[in-house]
This record gives structure tokens, sequence and C-alpha cells, in this order.
């Protein structure tokens, strides 16, 4: 298996997140899933995040390679209210290239920046490059960064520097609560985490049996993907 792909598996296992454990084919390129993810936001801009769940979805957890653009198709047509066929005929428009070309600079716009000095930037073609999924937070003036991957306990250390005023809402007891909360499918590993207790680390066993249970309840759907699932409140 090629580094890079090796990489991104542990980092999906360590997660819990559902996985394609066939290999694909060969290694593809990101440009034209991340031109599709622009696209959408110029043509589409509500849903971008949908958008872009669903090509994270179609690369993790299919043998599709994500720069056919038979992958990009089906994975945006499945959105639902998205023109995934206007999506992907624009992603060579020159709108499209430009917007992602700026989008490209700015990532690699790390140097001197609190990503960098924690050692979870890259240079990689010469300029320091701000590494997925770095979050930038900026509000009043002031200028958060949680860069790479990061332990819950930063994300939630920047939260309560961004607005110490927020309520949290109380942890659910029920995995249908969550489901119901979102406009997509979930993985075990996101209902878990939801369903944790602040701070404290997902129990993702206990969770599927609820999941489990809420199934066999008729109250939520089960959706086999890649070696694990996604599920989804079940209507009415």
């Amino acid at each position: 298996m090629p580094k890079r792909s090796a990489i991104g598996y542990t980092t999906f296992r360590r997660f819990g997140m559902p996985f394609q454990v066939t290999p694909k084919p060969r290694m593809s390129a990101t440009s034209p899933a991340c031109r599709a993810i622009v696209a959408t936001r110029l043509q589409a801009p509500a849903f971008e995040d949908a958008a872009l769940r669903a090509l994270q979805v179609a690369q993790f957890t299919t043998a599709r390679i994500i720069d056919d653009p038979d992958t990009l198709h089906g994975a945006l047509t499945g959105v639902d209210g998205l023109d995934g066929e206007a999506i992907v005929e624009a992603i060579e428009s020159q709108a499209v290239r430009d917007a992602y070309e700026a989008d490209r600079a700015r990532a690699r716009t790390a140097a001197g920046s609190p990503t960098e000095f924690q050692e979870r930037a890259v240079n990689s073609d010469g300029k320091v490059r701000y590494t997925a999924p770095s979050l930038i937070f900026e509000t009043g003036g002031r200028r958060l960064e949680a860069g790479g991957f990061q332990p819950i306990e930063a994300y939630d250390v920047v939260v309560a520097n961004l607005d110490p005023t927020l309520v949290r809402r109380p942890r659910p007891e029920d995995p249908v609560e969550v489901l119901e909360a979102f406009p997509y499918a979930l993985t075990t590993a996101e209902v878990a985490a939801v369903m944790a207790e602040h701070l404290k680390p997902p129990d993702l066993d206990k969770t599927e049996r609820a999941l489990i249970a809420a199934v066999t309840d008729r109250r939520a759907s089960h959706h086999p993907i890649g070696d694990g699932a996604m599920w989804s409140a079940t209507p009415g």
C-alpha cells in the first residue's frame, strides 16, 4: 500500500470511520474533486458541505478513483437537490480554475503560523502549507488556529475562547436524536462522538448497540458502506 494511502487508512481507522479495504487500482489526483467543491460553491453554495461529504465518502469507502468524472458524477448526483452533472461539467471552466488556484494559494500561507510552530504544516512545493483538516477561526480581530489533526480538547479550547457565552446542548441519550439533528446519514463514530460525555472518549460499541436497537424498533435505518455503516433516522 502506498505510504500516503497507509496514512489515510490509519487516520480513518483511528477515528472508527468506515473504510474500503479493497486497494484502489491506482493513486489519483485530488484536483478534479477539489474543483468540484469550488464549482459547487460558485453555482450552489448551500450544497458545498454536502458535496464535500459525498466526495469524501466516495474516496474513502469505495474502490473508485476520485479523479474519474464518472466517480465525481455518481457521488454528486447522490446529493439531493444538487445538479451533479452541471458541477462536473464546470470543473474545467476558467472561473472554477481561478477560484481553485486562489484556494491553493491561501492554503500555502502557513509560514510563521501557529500551525507551523506545532509542526503540523508541510512544505512539499516550496511553500509552507496547511494540512487537512486545519481550522482557522477569525472574529472580532482575533484569529485562532487548530492546524492539522488535533485532539478534541484542542477544539474545545478554541471554541471556548471564540465565544464563552455559548450554551452547550445536553448530551443526547438516544442515538435517533442525533440522527434527526443532521440532514445526512451519520457513521457510528460520528453518533458516538456526539453522545460522548464532555471530553470523554466515545464508546463505539455501546453506540452501535443502541443504533441496532433503533433499527429493530424501526426508528432508524442501517446503510452498509465500506467496512462499516451509516445510519439515518426513519421518517415519521
